[in-house]
């Protein structure tokens, strides 16, 4: 399981993932302080969807574990690739969204001096790339056993 080499495809897409849990996010200044916005702290209170973000998440990060321990179903693997993909993608036009969209509209109150991206932001971004290597990983695998098996 861990000799091949989609398995550290995928553990490699988990730690990015991880580290967007734990990172910040975006970075807001206003007159009244610093906010930094993260998975598991979305602004605190002023948020009402705060667990959906973190839910985002913590799937994203989870599924390409769960994967590696598929090794017996090549498939579902592909598919599994393919959806955290799609998770990924999701995971970034939810920060974009939110940066663009409700952080000026949960902080219309306020004077907003200057927003940025934080690092976590390139975390789904950059798993995108092992995320892609280990479904064409897995699918070379599918079609090298396919062609074992008509030899026979």
């Amino acid at each position: 399981m861990i000799q091949r080499i989609q398995t550290l495809y995928l553990l490699l897409a988990t730690a990015l993932m991880a580290c967007t849990l734990f990172m910040p996010i975006a970075h807001v200044s206003t007159a009244q302080g610093e906010l930094v916005l993260q998975a598991f702290k979305p602004f605190g209170s002023e948020m009402t969807f705060g667990w959906l973000f973190a839910a985002l998440f913590i799937l994203a990060t989870l599924l390409p574990l769960v994967t590696i321990f598929l090794f017996k179903y090549r498939k579902r693997q592909v598919g599994l690739c393919a959806a955290e993909g799609v998770l990924q993608l999701g995971a970034v036009v939810v920060i974009l969204l939110f940066y663009w969209l409700i952080i000026p509209d949960i902080l219309q109150d306020f004077t907003i001096l200057s927003k940025s991206l934080g690092w976590a932001f390139i975390m789904p971004v950059a798993a995108l790339i092992p995320t892609f290597l280990a479904g064409r990983a897995i699918f070379r695998d599918e079609v090298l056993v396919r062609s074992l098996d008509r030899i026979r």
